[in-house]
């Protein structure tokens, strides 16, 4: 579904992301994982539309998207959420919702409907402004918002970011829950290699930009050397 061949890019003199292949597959998750500094946030950034690439491209689906701008990407069938969890805040929560699905032209009652049954706390304040949310509804916002424009392949930045346990378990089986029910290809970015690998299907693990490993996610989470150089745990 989605395919990175090659792709470099980086800030002035700096090259954050050297030469990076990865894939991400229909019905799967990919966790990229990595050392503060990795280049896992550009990596999503210059996928997105939100960076320029160097060289490489981006393929979604066969089609080249290499050079197209951040604001196309959701009619093409990607939504990004980038890290930070940010939201409207002088909005409703459904009105921060109406605005993802506003990227695919029109907003639909049913992609609404499917929003407040997979996060039932947002249903409960539709109408709530979105300042009021605690940090993880705000989460649960984000990716019902990115989720309205009905995307096939979902960029997950830092999810389980400043969050409790127990909803960062919440976030990540609806993750699961979607890619397993709806066929979404979905390329994680998360600091908690341990809690990514555990959902994840395949791992990719990035140092100072170059790809170093690249595996199913099994296989990475039982390589003692590779655990301890790169992921932390």
């Amino acid at each position: 579904m989605l395919q990175v061949e090659g792709l470099s890019a980086g800030y002035g003199p700096i090259t954050a992301l050297h030469d990076v292949t990865l894939g991400a597959d229909e019905g799967r998750i990919t966790a990229v994982l990595g050392a503060n500094g990795a280049g896992k946030t550009t990596l999503l950034r210059t996928v997105s539309g939100l960076h320029p690439a160097r060289t490489g491209t981006v393929r979604l689906g066969g089609q080249d998207i290499t050079r197209h701008s951040a604001e196309a990407m959701p009619a093409l069938g990607m939504a990004h959420v980038p890290e930070g969890r940010g939201v409207i805040t002088e909005l409703t929560v459904e009105e921060n919702l109406r605005l993802g699905g506003l990227a695919r032209g029109r907003v639909k009652t049913a992609d609404l409907d499917r929003v407040w049954s997979l996060f039932p706390p947002l249903d409960e304040r539709r109408r709530a402004a979105a300042s009021t949310l605690s940090g993880g509804e705000r989460q649960m916002l984000v990716v019902g918002r990115a989720l309205m424009s009905r995307p096939s392949v979902l960029l997950l930045d830092e999810p389980s970011l400043g969050l409790a346990p127990r909803i960062v378990t919440q976030i990540f089986e609806l993750v699961r829950g979607l890619v397993r029910e709806e066929g979404l290809a979905v390329l994680l970015v998360e600091q908690n290699a341990r809690s990514a690998l555990s959902v994840a299907d395949r791992g990719v693990v990035l140092n100072l930009g170059r790809v170093v490993a690249d595996d199913d996610a099994a296989v990475l989470a039982g390589d003692d050397q590779l655990r301890h150089a790169y992921l932390g745990f």
